[in-house]
């Protein structure tokens, strides 16, 4: 199987006449990690709501591993571990308790290794000293680890992970970063929604960027950014002087933003661009080549602000 996840068509209306989705059609290769960008109230959380049969889609197809949703789901969900508009736990209870509880719902787990799979979940996601402390008394980026526990209780085949740094310190989101790697290594297939392009960019494959409901683009990470072009900087108080330099050089697109001139980078040798604005007199106290980030592409292509919210 080469696809972990598809959709074709996949549309939510609710009443009153929002759009939520509209027509998304989706392809999520099997062993990727797939980043799920869009601003707040683009559809994420709807799409995944819907790929793990939690609500019915208005129209549309969802295929996971190959198979029709929901009508496989008994089949295909016990492949799948998800974190989903942040865990719900029994404050009353300890983490370990509380993993007790989900695993002890889950009629494919075998109760007679229940305890060691507690032990090793909450172990993956740094809870091990915490485990017998109540729910209640866990901080948000705890109750994220101990929800990512619960959907880590069993070997799944895919991973739907919704905000999963929620919370987090940035140590934290470090240690889950580095487990979501691990995962992949490992292949597991993990579908991850998140509005932080920094955590998309460091540890994704592919990615698709949702807009106001619909898909914008998807395809490799590097693929989104691939029709922006780098841009060479130069830091200095003579930004009149360093534009002529540049515009000498054939530089296409010079700008001058107060102390910052730049231009397009394509065809430029950055050696011999600074030696020339040295020789021409310029005081230059910054220069280099600055390749477009995923916000870069994510700007580009949706014309908003990655936090702008519908």
């Amino acid at each position: 199987m080469t696809t972990a996840i598809a959709t074709r068509g996949l549309s939510k209306r609710y009443r009153g006449g929002q759009l939520a989705v509209d027509g998304l059609d989706l392809e999520v290769p099997a062993g990727a990690v797939f980043g799920f960008l869009g601003p707040n109230g683009s559809g994420k959380t709807t799409t995944i709501r819907m790929l793990m049969a939690l609500i019915s889609p208005t129209a549309g197809e969802v295929d996971i591993f190959g198979e029709a949703m929901p009508s496989a789901s008994t089949r295909v969900l016990p492949k799948v571990g998800a974190l989903i508009e942040g865990p719900a736990h029994y404050p009353y209870l300890t983490g370990a308790q509380n993993l007790e509880r989900y695993d002890a719902a889950d009629r494919s787990a075998d109760p007679r290794t229940r305890g060691a799979r507690i032990g090793t979940a909450l172990e993956r996601v740094g809870l091990s000293n915490a485990a017998d402390k109540k729910a209640k008394a866990y901080s948000l980026g705890m109750k994220q680890r101990l929800g990512l526990a619960a959907a880590l209780l069993q070997p799944r085949q895919l991973l739907v992970l919704d905000e999963p740094t929620n919370g987090l310190d940035p140590q934290g989101m470090r240690e889950i970063r580095s487990l979501i790697k691990a995962l992949a290594a490992d292949g597991t297939t993990v579908f991850l929604s998140s509005h932080l392009l920094d955590e998309i960019e460091q540890v994704c494959t592919h990615a698709a960027v949702m807009s106001r409901g619909r898909l914008v683009i998807q395809g490799t990470v590097a693929q989104l950014g691939a029709g922006l072009r780098a841009r060479l900087a130069v830091t200095t108080p003579d930004g009149e002087a360093a534009a002529k330099v540049l515009r000498a050089t054939d530089a296409a697109d010079v700008q001058i933003d107060g102390q910052r001139v730049h231009c397009d980078a394509d065809g430029l040798e950055p050696d011999a661009v600074c030696a020339a604005l040295v020789g021409a007199g310029v005081r230059v106290f910054g220069f280099g080549v600055e390749r477009p980030s995923l916000e870069d592409a994510f700007v580009a292509l949706t014309g908003e602000g990655f936090d702008v919210a519908e």
